[in-house]
């Protein structure tokens, strides 16, 4: 018998953390983003603004793990913000695994949510025009989701205060303050639980806001990131140029 196939297999090391889960990101709930926007809102195809929860999904070929090297085509939108884990159990572990019972936790219930995490993440983008219908080909590239080494406990976090600073090239460039957002967290995952019921694993990003001039803190290859929060292991890694031409910008 290969000794290989009956091995268990090796634990990830603590820093390996990816979400296990669908990673759904949140459009124009910071306050500023969405006074900015507003009047286009009213023009076609939509001719208002939003009701509900705008979302996008975050495809897992977008996981890059904290520390990556993540290889992009052109400059790149920074999109420092904070996602919350769904669930009752280890923040990356499933329900249910190779017959092992989940290590559950203390959890906190968030707008009739369990979340038992928050991470730090960087949403990576490349520059567009469309808030509504931005291609995937923009937003949901490899790598283009960076994922915090260790998600913190919800109840050891502080929803409404919290500041997230991004820096880059060791340099304050943007700082989102969580009392801005337009639906806080207990109200984002009430409103998004009025129409879908997130699973356990799910990650829910409270989203991402511009600067105060409407544009965005812009990164190239070469240069360094980190997203930084108190309480919070920071985020680190770096930007690379991809050598695929096919894969070059839009």
């Amino acid at each position: 018998m290969n000794a290989l196939a009956t091995r268990a297999p090796a634990p990830a090391p603590a820093a390996a953390w990816l979400p296990c889960g669908t990673v759904y990101g949140t459009l124009l709930n910071f306050q500023r983003e969405r006074d900015l926007w507003a009047p286009r809102m009213t023009q076609p195809p939509y001719l208002a603004a939003p009701q509900a929860p705008v979302l996008y999904v975050k495809t897992a070929n977008t996981f890059a793990l904290g520390g990556a090297a993540v290889p992009v085509p052109a400059p790149v939108w920074l999109g420092p913000t904070l996602g919350l884990v769904i669930g009752e159990y280890e923040p990356n572990s499933p329900a249910a695994q190779d017959g092992q019972a989940p290590a559950a936790i203390k959890n906190r219930v968030i707008g009739g949510v369990t979340v038992s995490a928050c991470v730090l993440m960087n949403d990576l983008c490349l520059p567009h025009e469309s808030y509504y219908r931005p291609a995937i080909r923009y937003r949901n590239r490899d790598g283009f989701l960076v994922c915090g080494t260790q998600p913190v406990r919800a109840t050891q976090v502080d929803l409404a205060t919290l500041r997230i600073e991004a820096w880059l090239n060791g340099t304050l460039v943007q700082t989102l303050d969580l009392a801005t957002l337009v639906r806080d967290a207990a109200t984002l995952l009430a409103d998004v639980s009025s129409f879908m019921t997130l699973q356990p694993g799910d990650v829910l990003l409270l989203g991402t806001d511009c600067l105060a001039d409407g544009s965005r803190p812009l990164a190239q290859p070469g240069d360094h990131v980190e997203i930084r929060a108190p309480g919070f292991p920071t985020l680190s890694h770096s930007l690379v140029a991809q050598a695929d031409e096919e894969g070059g910008a839009p």
